[in-house]
């Protein structure tokens, strides 16, 4: 979810996520070595908004303003064929990443105090982290297993709702997308 240590994970923390349990097989493993939120217990996911507001302030007024934001989208599917870089981050590309930056916008648009990725970066890119903080030559033997898996499709009908106790990343709730 964060692109940070999860020693940067704070109690109380919450982030929006789309799971994505078809690339559960093919990044499992290293996602597991090399990607904090994996280890913090987030499943393989594409992040719409991280992070969103803290747990306390999940009452029943926002889980059910949450459920209409997210209700009036429509479910989608998504493909990933490729992968994609950042510095020192291996991610899939999830296509097309219209309907996820529409979500994000939809999410930040309702709660600005919430900006994606807290505000550091302005361009939203929606993407499914791998492996972080690793050189060039690790990247590139990720990328390389990873072709025979690639590519595969995902259907999106919900966005849930994700807090950290402070060890752990628990679902707390799940929001249908429009059918």
């Amino acid at each position: 979810m964060a692109d940070d240590s999860s020693s940067t994970f704070q109690a109380g923390q919450t982030g929006l996520i789309v799971r994505i349990p078809e690339a559960e097989s093919a990044v499992r493993a290293w996602r597991e070595r090399l990607d904090p939120s994996a280890r913090a217990g987030v499943p393989a996911h594409v992040t719409v908004l991280f992070p969103f507001l803290d747990e306390s302030r999940v009452d029943p007024l926002v889980s059910s303003a949450l459920a209409d934001v997210l209700g009036s989208h429509q479910a989608f599917d998504l493909r990933f064929e490729r992968c994609g870089r950042l510095p020192e981050v291996l991610y899939l590309v999830p296509e097309p990443d219209t309907q996820l930056r529409q979500l994000t916008e939809a999410i930040a648009d309702r709660w600005p105090e919430a900006p994606p990725y807290g505000g550091k970066f302005t361009e939203i890119v929606p993407h499914l982290t791998i492996a972080q903080g690793q050189d060039d030559a690790v990247l590139e033997e990720i990328e390389a297993d990873l072709v025979g898996s690639l590519p595969f499709t995902s259907h999106v009908s919900s966005v849930e709702l994700m807090v950290y106790d402070g060890t752990k990343w628990h679902e707390q709730a799940s929001f249908k997308l429009g059918e």
